[in-house]
């Protein structure tokens, strides 16, 4: 029976000093891998290492890394083998928006560069620095962390057109490197309740009426709530483990039904859709 395990599956994984970095790093520590996790600055890494070595089973070795840098990735690849022996597990997680390029107009070509090379350019630099080294593993997995934003117009300018430009990267991929064993895979999340997302949206808290901000984008999903850091976790484990060998080149959508209709008060009102069926 293959289990959800990374016992010898040698995984990376950036942006892994918070949030839902943290947490995949945790989840795959506790699957028995060994990870490297990285982050721009090595202290705020070095404590995550720190914490999931002494809790979990995977070994857990911080690296200090810009993934936006070509030589700090190769730095980082070349660590990892040095550490392990191999790679076999990749997850391009670093990534970030900047919120005052919400609309096109706004948004200038700095700005604009600048999130393409953090949610697009650096997940193509470590996809291409990672291979040779799987390829010699006898192949992996490589997840990209997209985003909702990436498949239908929301905003956020440079960092929306980076996520859907991340479908493609990750198709080539599967469609080149899978007769070498190489798989490739996105998931597109949507709001996902970090804390620092959580304190986003009560420092940004409004009310029209009754109706709180929050309210209103709650509205917007059918499960009525955000999704969890620990969720992205499993969905990133499943991906990484043999239990989705046969899986690539697809899109994993993780965001509780919000691209799938309108809002649930506007289904309720046209479709009385809030009405329970009950047994004949």
């Amino acid at each position: 029976m293959v289990e959800l395990s990374l016992a010898d599956r040698p995984a990376i994984v950036t942006g892994a000093s918070r949030g839902i970095g943290r947490e995949i790093a945790a989840r795959f520590a506790e699957a028995g891998g060994d990870v490297v996790v990285c982050s721009r600055t090595y202290e705020d890494v070095e404590a995550v290492a720190t914490e999931l070595t002494q809790t979990h089973d995977g070994r857990v070795v911080p690296v200090e890394c810009d993934v936006t840098d070509r030589e700090a990735v190769r730095d980082l690849v070349d660590t990892t083998i040095q550490e392990f022996g191999d790679i076999r597990v990749l997850v391009n997680n670093a990534g970030g928006a900047d919120e005052s390029a919400n609309l096109l107009h706004r948004c200038d070509e700095e700005t604009f560069e600048s999130m393409v090379d953090l949610n697009l350019k650096s997940q193509f630099l470590l996809s291409k620095e990672v291979l040779p080294a799987m390829v010699a593993a006898g192949g992996g997995s490589i997840i990209h962390m997209g985003s909702v934003n990436g498949l239908f117009g929301v905003g956020l300018s440079g960092y929306s057109e980076a996520k859907s430009g991340l479908l493609a990267l990750s198709r080539n991929i599967a469609a080149h490197y899978g007769q070498h064993g190489v798989r490739s895979n996105v998931i597109s999340a949507a709001t996902i309740e970090t804390a620092n997302r959580r304190a986003e949206m009560e420092n940004t808290e409004e009310r029209t009426g009754e109706t709180s901000a929050r309210e209103r984008w709650l509205d917007q999903y059918p499960l009525g709530r955000f999704g969890t850091p620990r969720e992205v976790a499993d969905t990133t484990l499943f991906l990484a483990s043999e239990m989705s060998s046969f899986l690539t080149g697809e899109n994993l959508v993780l965001d509780g039904g919000l691209t799938t209709s309108l809002p649930t008060s506007f289904i309720n009102e046209v479709y009385d859709a809030d009405e329970k069926p009950t047994p004949n």
